[in-house]
């Protein structure tokens, strides 16, 4: 099989032998966007699954599970280009003496289809107190680390509607980690792709008069005048002062005291060619809110998560991969962005959602 019957297609089985095929065929990919199984949180296979020793996710201890991991993207490495990237989703679990218990990851349960069966029963591992926080992202964001990966970023991505929890000690847990990984120091990235645009409130803040803010006598009750502010300390020229950096000028005279729409929504912003409201660099705290796709009845990795991994990590053209593929979020989110991808899934039950995601994604039927 050469690399190119790889391509654009999800292959069922063992990750890591699938995997290890691939890279005998020659497949690179630019980047990786993946969400592995949770530990201790249920299988997704039936009792007599002839695969079902392949599993992860139901090792009898965090180590053993974390060691797991370790070794399945030691395969993705030899997938990965040089340059590349890994955007790893992991969430968290705590220990009790029934089972594993999941940390609120994706809005609640990470269902599968048929939701499932339930997790391996086991006495807390040692070095564990029942009702403990594992801490499993940052074991095996560490363990990665240790490998040979560069831990570039710990994302949070934060869930404004998570899934109430049952629990009455301690907070619902509403957020996880998106682990941003690297081959090298040096690495592609296109973090223009996804800034963000400025509030309202910043607009309304940069139409200021700075200049009269610079000399304000109103600070300390009005005995000393306040210093220059800081972000606007530069040469000023016409009406507009210009920042350290060169690149931005804050509007004054005439543009300051305005309404709402005079506050960075006029034509006169619009047409500067400064960028006075210039987006701004993502940053590490990514507010999106969990959800499934049409049609779906279990919670999945949102396609806002995906599509911004996807943006940042690769070129139109490059190829995405997910080694635990599921319904075909990542796949769905690079189709759509004109992004190839390479996925494996353990699950042949999966197939028919992928396709669906899928044909949706080809024919701009909106989210994937």
């Amino acid at each position: 099989m050469t690399a190119k019957r790889w391509i654009d297609t999800c292959h069922f089985g063992d990750c890591r032998l699938l995997m290890a095929r691939m890279a005998a065929d020659g497949v690179q990919a630019q980047t990786v966007v993946t969400s592995p199984p949770y530990y201790g949180l249920r299988s997704y296979l039936p009792e007599d699954a002839p695969n079902r020793q392949h599993e992860l996710g139901l090792e009898r201890t965090p180590r053993e599970y974390v060691n797991r991991m370790v070794d399945v993207f030691r395969h993705v490495r030899s997938l990965l280009v040089e340059d590349g990237t890994v955007w790893l989703s992991v969430g968290d679990s705590y220990a009790a003496s029934r089972s594993w218990q999941a940390h609120s990851t994706l809005g609640g349960r990470k269902h599968g289809p048929a939701q499932g069966v339930a997790g391996r029963s086991s006495a807390v591992p040692p070095g564990l107190k029942a009702k403990d926080l594992i801490g499993i992202p940052w074991m095996l964001a560490f363990a990665l680390r240790d490998d040979g990966w560069y831990l570039r970023s710990a994302i949070v991505w934060a869930k404004p509607n998570g899934m109430p929890g049952s629990q009455l000690d301690r907070p619902t847990s509403s957020y996880e980690y998106v682990f941003l990984l690297s081959r090298r120091a040096r690495y592609y990235s296109d973090f223009d792709a996804i800034r963000t645009p400025p509030r309202e409130s910043t607009l309304v803040r940069l139409a200021q008069d700075v200049q009269a803010q610079a000399g304000s006598h109103r600070a300390s009750g009005g005995t000393r005048a306040a210093r220059p502010m800081r972000a606007a300390a530069g040469s000023r020229g016409g009406h507009h002062w210009t920042t350290r950096d060169g690149r931005r000028e804050i509007a004054t005279g005439k543009q300051r005291g305005h309404s709402r729409r005079h506050a960075g929504f006029n034509e006169r912003w619009a047409a500067d060619p400064s960028g006075a409201a210039q987006p701004v660099m993502m940053r590490d705290v990514w507010f999106v809110a969990p959800g499934g796709y049409r049609g779906a009845h279990f919670a999945v990795m949102p396609p806002e998560i995906a599509r911004r991994c996807v943006l940042a990590g690769s070129r139109p053209g490059d190829v995405v991969f997910d080694p635990f593929m599921g319904s075909g979020t990542t796949a769905a989110v690079a189709a759509g962005l004109g992004r190839r991808f390479v996925g494996c899934e353990l699950n042949p039950a999966y197939a028919s959602l992928q396709r669906e995601r899928l044909a949706r994604a080809g024919s701009g039927g909106g989210t994937p």
